[in-house]
């Protein structure tokens, strides 16, 4: 019996919130095959789909680093993804890529748009080539290395308790540096101070909020 591959497409540009059942459809078709494969290509199984915040300025209709995803275009997406068939030399049956599959079941990858896992020799969990391996901890990865974190500096994140934010505050408390996180809840900022290592965690919602602030910055911000 023919495979088949679910897919999820946009439907509609969004003005406002995401609404379900309308900009976005689901779509069932015979899935690809390893018949369907040109040199230097692979047929992936998704397993893992990144979500991302930069996902939703891709279903805008405006100029930008990349072309906003297409009315009926697949949404697109990164994930991890188990090769089922390979005419790449980059890969072989069975391995574990990252790649842009997109929302879809099943897809076919060029090289070029999928990394090896070869790249990755010591990740032993696939989840984490989508997070502590992933785009949000590059990105705070390279701003760190622009913020050249120094021992006692203060540095305050914004979005503390985020993919990126949450990351670059263990790099910074690894430099030495003193780092202040503001976050949405206090359940966000306790998990910030108790299991990441933050110094201080504020929620920017609270009421006092400006008076903390000033108490966890009295030498001013440095980063």
């Amino acid at each position: 019996m023919a495979r088949e591959n679910l897919t999820i497409t946009l439907a509609e540009r969004p003005t406002a919130d995401i609404v379900p059942g309308q900009t976005f459809s689901q779509n069932t078709s015979p899935a690809p095959s390893s018949a369907n494969l040109k040199d230097g290509e692979i047929l992936v199984e998704t397993l893992y789909i990144s979500l991302d915040p930069a996902m939703r300025g891709w279903l805008k209709d405006v100029r930008s680093y990349l072309p906003p995803v297409q009315i009926g275009e697949v949404m697109r997406a990164g994930g991890v993804c188990r090769v089922l068939a390979s005419k790449s030399k980059h890969a072989q049956e069975g391995d574990i890529v990252v790649g842009y599959p997109g929302w879809a079941q099943y897809a076919v990858l060029q090289e070029g748009r999928f990394e090896p896992s070869s790249l990755y020799p010591k990740v032993k969990d696939p989840q984490d080539l989508l997070s502590s391996m992933g785009m949000t901890s590059m990105t705070a990865w390279v701003g760190a290395r622009i913020a050249e974190f120094k021992p006692g500096e203060t540095v305050v994140v914004s979005g503390a308790a985020g993919a990126t934010g949450s990351v670059l505050g263990q790099i910074a408390k690894i430099k030495g540096s003193r780092v202040v996180g503001i976050a949405g809840s206090d359940d966000k900022c306790k998990w910030l101070v108790e299991e990441l290592g933050f110094d201080v965690a504020l929620n920017y919602k609270a009421e006092d909020f400006r008076k903390k602030f000033k108490e966890a910055t009295p030498n001013f911000i440095d980063v």
